[in-house]
Parts: C-alpha cells; structure tokens; sequence
C-alpha cells in the first residue's frame, strides 16, 4: 500500500501491523489454509472500516488497495520475501 511521503507509518499503524503479523504467524502455525486467514482478516477489516467510515470513504481505501495490486506493488513485496514452506 502506499506509504505516508515521508516513509514513515504513524507509531500505532506499526503497532497494529505487529499485532496482525503475530496473528497470522499463529494462524499459519495452526496449519489455516492462507486463504483462509486473508480472507477473515479482509472481512474483519471491512467490517471495521464499515463501522468506521461512511461508505465513500471505505471505497477510497478499496481503491487504494486495488491500484497498489495494478502497481505492482504486492509483487514486489513478494519478490522481498523468502519462499513459505
């Protein structure tokens, strides 16, 4: 996704991140299939940004995340990181 121009993510989007990422971590550990997990973690965050935000606001964020995919962005993330087992 996009990052702040300055490169850096506010102290508690880096938190969030840690917390999401141990999830995931033992999610994996549990043997979920990974779509499984992404796709609870997607629901649970519209659902989150449905309470949240007003529905112009959550389709800016979809939009967002899609023109990230169309940039290639989630490729070279990819790319970044060593093959899971």
């Amino acid at each position: 996704m996009q990052q702040d121009p300055s490169g850096m993510a506010p102290e508690d989007l880096s938190h969030a991140g840690s917390v999401v990422d141990k999830a995931i971590e033992y999610m994996m550990e549990q043997r979920i299939a990974p779509i499984s997990i992404a796709s609870a973690l997607l629901g649970g965050a519209l659902g989150l940004l449905a309470r949240t935000m007003d529905d112009r606001s959550v389709a800016a964020v979809l939009r967002n995340a899609l023109a990230s995919v169309e940039n290639g962005e989630l490729a070279e993330a990819r790319q970044s990181q060593p093959p899971q087992a």
